[in-house]
């Protein structure tokens, strides 16, 4: 009995933590960012974007008349203001959006989709713009934001360029690498997380891959990554920057220091130069 018994507990206890991480994944505890608009001295318009699926986003909309625009994405758990250091620097040259991606922030939506659902929000972020006049736009994310502004540009044109920090390469692969601990036994607790969210969302969340979508991007792309990340390994950038390499506009800041999310000196002026250049 016994050797029925154990082993189905311990199968039983594998799926259980599956489930628990997944949904740990899906609804992580957000973080909120201790910064607002008037400590950097912006005047921004409270704006909701409705989505597909009817999720009602939140967003802060800095508009320059005649401008292009910048769309900036926040990384996971963090929110939009997270980005206003960057949107004081672009706001005196573009007219800028901050947006809060679903779950997160002041956003609605159950579960964040790592990716997967994000690539249509910022379309319909996109449209926003375009119902107030503004066609070029450039998008610069951070981390997940970074990952979901490869993966939109390459289903959207009205992207003229792309900026990212620490996107990672393909999700699958973090997903190996997160839950590298459990050796072998990470190849099948990767296929269970992968179960549970064609079961809950009706989709395979961990499909999602900007490695593939940099792979046929043609427009200016800025990377930025450092050796010293310790959320998103560096070869994610080395992997997305081999993706890259037949793209003649493709750019690279690789940095040998600095931990996940630390702006090298200079950083959003280097981004304003890059905007300047190829949103007009």
């Amino acid at each position: 009995m016994r050797s029925v018994v154990y082993p189905g507990l311990v199968v039983g206890a594998f799926v259980l933590l599956s489930l628990v991480s997944f949904w740990l994944a899906v609804r992580p505890p957000r973080v909120a960012i201790p910064l607002r608009p008037e400590d950097f001295g912006l005047a921004v318009e409270d704006v909701t974007i409705t989505v597909d699926d009817g999720v009602k986003l939140a967003a802060w909309l800095l508009p320059r008349r005649g401008a292009p625009a910048v769309v900036l994405l926040h990384g996971y758990p963090a929110e939009k203001a997270d980005m206003l250091p960057i949107a004081a620097a672009l706001a005196p040259r573009f007219t800028v959006l901050l947006l809060d991606q679903r779950y997160f922030g002041q956003s609605g939506g159950r579960v964040t989709t790592i990716g997967f659902r994000e690539r249509g929000d910022l379309r319909r972020a996109i449209d926003l713009l375009a119902a107030r006049g503004v066609r070029e736009v450039g998008v610069f994310g951070f981390s997940l934001g970074g990952a979901v502004a490869l993966l939109t540009a390459a289903e959207d044109p009205r992207i003229r360029a792309v900026a990212a920090y620490a996107p990672f390469a393909d999700l699958r692969t973090l997903g190996h690498e997160l839950y590298g601990w459990l050796w072998v036994l990470k190849y099948p607790f990767v296929g269970l997380l992968r179960g549970w969210s064609l079961l809950f969302l009706g989709h395979d969340i961990t499909a999602v891959s900007p490695e593939r979508a940099a792979a046929v991007l043609s427009i200016p792309v800025l990377l930025i990554a450092s050796r010293e990340d310790e959320q998103i390994p560096f070869h994610h950038a080395e992997r997305l920057r081999q993706a890259l390499a037949r793209n003649a506009r493709a750019e690279f800041v690789m940095m040998d220091h600095g931990r996940h999310g630390e702006l090298p000196a200079g950083f959003p002026a280097r981004l304003a130069q890059f905007f300047l250049l190829y949103v007009r």
